[in-house]
């Protein structure tokens, strides 16, 4: 029987003006002990990112996903479901999770929680991070001769150059650039946790009443080798060895090394990794990785200090850009490598095969 099934896992990256985007910029909550904004990356995004980079490093593609529309009896077009292939041959449906109800009820509806529970990466104090604001263009002034500037007036009717010329008269504005006001970037040191499960994290239950998979599905992950085993979620079909054996450094590569590169993101930032803790013990990791709030002098406002903490029960690993911005004298080259390391050798030892 295994001792400690779950890992878990705090890292501390720095981000330099930067933006964490979907829609429309920098997403950002009030924090309302400090009364200060401070910019977030959401536990979705995050979870993208890390299942990104772990197709990346496995050099695989991610699984299809369906996306459904539906016309209306006016003829326009509208949303339907987005349903998952549910097929844990591919690596992040397995580790990603999924949920597939398709619409009618003609066709059972199968879903499946992730063995990894993401965070969202945030502040690793509220003082610790900011929101800057900046006003950018869009400009094309350089080369008027080669951009074109079309002018509607009221009814949608384009004006002549003449026009125009008339209706700029007195004015200095540009028809070449865009201006884009107050413009939100995120700055400071972040933080974000992953719970790794690892009673299911190559497991899938066979149970038909509330399934994960389809009974096709099962017979079919049997045929490929997948061995039945029993685990305190009943009956499951567990990934051959040789498989899990690929999988895991990958796994370990992801939960390290990701990074917001994808079209949810804009203004590059580096995102370089700080420190990492590893344990079994989730109290360990805000001990390990935190801050200490420090009273202010006379009026002035407290302040927060940075600590990483090598003796609060967390393995810690610390890189040579965290003594830009946390005092630590242990700091070394193959951090990071040889916290991948221990993630693999924790999810390498423990008994997949024998968990009751």
């Amino acid at each position: 029987m295994n001792k400690n099934s779950f890992i878990y896992l705090r890292g501390c990256k720095h981000a330099a003006f930067t933006v964490f985007c979907v829609e429309e910029g920098q997403k950002s909550y009030y924090d309302p002990q400090f009364n200060v904004k401070v910019p977030y990356s959401s536990g979705q995004q995050v979870k993208r990112s890390i299942m990104g980079k772990l197709n990346e490093v496995l050099n695989v593609e991610p699984s299809p996903t369906e996306f459904y529309f539906d016309v209306d009896k006016k003829g326009a077009l509208k949303e339907g479901e987005v349903l998952s292939s549910c097929d844990p041959h591919y690596v992040d449906q397995l580790l990603g999770g999924w949920m597939r109800t398709p619409k009618g009820g003609k066709e059972k509806a199968v879903k499946r929680r992730s063995p990894l529970s993401i965070s969202a990466m945030t502040p690793l104090h509220p003082l610790l991070a900011s929101v800057p604001k900046e006003n950018i263009s869009f400009d094309r002034s350089d080369r008027p001769n080669v951009h074109k500037v079309v002018v509607r007036d009221a009814n949608g009717n384009v004006l002549t150059d003449e026009q125009v010329s008339i209706f700029l008269n007195g004015s200095d504005r540009s028809l070449y650039r865009k201006w884009i006001p107050d413009n939100t970037r995120a700055t400071g040191l972040f933080v974000y946790d992953v719970a790794i499960d690892l009673r299911r994290l190559f497991c899938v239950p066979t149970n038909q009443l509330e399934p994960e998979i389809t009974s096709d599905m099962v017979e079919t992950l049997k045929s490929d080798g997948w061995k039945v085993v029993n685990t305190v979620f009943g009956e499951c079909l567990l990934m051959p060895k040789e498989q899990r054996e690929k999988i895991i450094p990958a796994i370990a590569d992801a939960l390290i090394d990701w990074h917001i590169t994808s079209n949810q993101a804009r203004t590059f930032s580096l995102m370089e990794t700080l420190s990492i803790a590893i344990s079994d013990n989730a109290n360990t990791l805000a001990a390990a990785i935190r801050a200490k709030l420090i009273d202010g002098d006379n009026d002035s406002k407290p302040k927060a200090k940075p600590i990483i903490d090598e003796h609060a029960g967390a393995a810690t690993y610390v890189t040579l850009p965290c003594a830009s911005y946390i005092v630590t004298e242990t700091e070394s080259a193959d951090a990071l490598d040889k916290a991948k390391q221990d993630l693999v050798n924790r999810m390498l030892t423990f008994d997949y095969e024998n968990q009751l």
